[in-house]
């Protein structure tokens, strides 16, 4: 046992010297546990962003509950996750967010491979115990667990925020502000995150080299294809590639015209971001959704309309459209039919267009196969 802990990623024996007398035995051990962790889970090439965040969620815990990892219980546990819940009132997803840190660690403490619970024992005669079971977790029991106010927009209020934007643009401009140009990207990143189904961060790392034309749409010139390479990533994966077409002539106009003429005033020389910031090489996401906020809220439009919002909205459309579903599945990346059929928030007017036209098939062949009926 001893030779396979000092292989393994993230083993007691390689986080702690044996025989070493520690000056702060409590913090100093949970912090080689926290490391010892980071290391295993980097070995099962979980993305750092992932690792870093539950790290924060597991120091959460510990400062909730005042313990150290072999003091924990369940009963902490369930208070905790009440905690979240019932006060800080956190979503479904978010809890078993936490749940699956909180999980991951205790897997990872008490297998006897990696040395944690001889450590603990022997320095503080305890051992660290899993307080997450499937009695006192959440279960994911539905694809779509998005809070109910989540929705696409309508084509008015979507036009309506597009106008909005324009005429931000319109009025910095003509009060001599240098704002107008920010104001001027920012209508541009959010026509085309509507007008390729993007994610925010998706669109937020497009580079100019990711637009190009397509050969089998050249009425679409330099703009007809979109190279996503920061697409959203299972865990353990890289970003998740995929290539969206041009489906609107308009969407093709916008961006050559912000590539051509307006996005050199803004980049930084050097810079190959297709959202240069004005303070640095790429637009913040922080920044995007603030931006976004401020429009939303200035219309009045709901506040579950939100950046996805477009890409809810840009399957939805596309599907109202009549575009096939399969092509809008491709167009967005999706690797189930079922997950972008979630996404689909068509209008009542096409669910009456869709059944009218049903209707209307129904009687049409009913009086083709009759033809009598229709003298009677």
């Amino acid at each position: 046992m001893a030779g396979r802990q000092d292989r393994l990623p993230g083993a007691a024996r390689l986080q702690l010297t044996d025989g070493v007398a520690l000056f702060r035995p409590e913090e100093q051990v949970f912090e080689a546990m926290l490391d010892g962790w980071r290391n295993q889970q980097l070995a099962r090439n979980l993305a750092f962003s992932t690792i870093d965040k539950r790290q924060r969620r597991l120091r959460a815990f510990v400062e909730h509950a005042q313990a150290w990892p072999w003091q924990w219980t369940p009963q902490l546990a369930d208070e905790w996750f009440g905690d979240l819940r019932a006060v800080r009132r956190c979503a479904q997803s978010t809890l078993r967010s936490y749940q699956d840190a909180l999980r991951s660690f205790g897997h990872y403490v008490t297998d006897p491979a990696y040395g944690w619970p001889e450590v603990c024992e022997q320095r503080f005669g305890t051992y660290p115990v899993q307080v997450v079971h499937e009695w006192n977790a959440a279960v994911h029991v539905q694809d779509a667990e998005a809070q109910p106010e989540k929705r696409a927009f309508t084509i008015d209020e979507l036009q309506d925020f597009f106008d909005y934007a324009d005429e931000q643009v319109t009025v910095a401009r003509d009060r001599g502000r240098k704002g107008w140009l920010p104001a001027f990207r920012d209508a541009t990143l959010f026509k085309t995150a509507y007008g390729y189904g993007l994610r925010s961060n998706e669109t937020r790392m497009l580079d100019l080299a990711d637009i190009g034309p397509n050969p089998h749409g050249p009425e679409f010139g330099d703009c007809g294809l979109v190279d996503v390479r920061h697409g959203k990533a299972k865990k353990g994966s890289p970003p998740k590639r995929r290539s969206v077409a041009t489906v609107w002539t308009w969407t093709a106009d916008i961006l050559d015209e912000w590539i051509t003429e307006f996005r050199p005033r803004l980049a930084i020389p050097g810079s190959r971001a297709l959202w240069p910031s004005e303070r640095g090489p790429r637009i913040g996401l922080q920044q995007i959704n603030s931006r976004f906020a401020t429009y939303r809220d200035a219309l009045g439009l709901d506040p579950g309309l939100d950046f996805h919002g477009l890409r809810r909205s840009y399957v939805t459309h596309l599907i109202e459209a009549g575009y096939d579903p399969f092509f809008v599945q491709q167009q967005v990346g999706h690797e189930h039919s079922s997950t972008t059929s979630i996404y689909t928030c068509v209008s009542s007017d096409f669910r009456i267009r869709t059944v009218r036209r049903a209707i209307d098939q129904t009687l049409n062949a009913a009086l083709t196969l009759d033809p009598t009926r229709r003298n009677r």
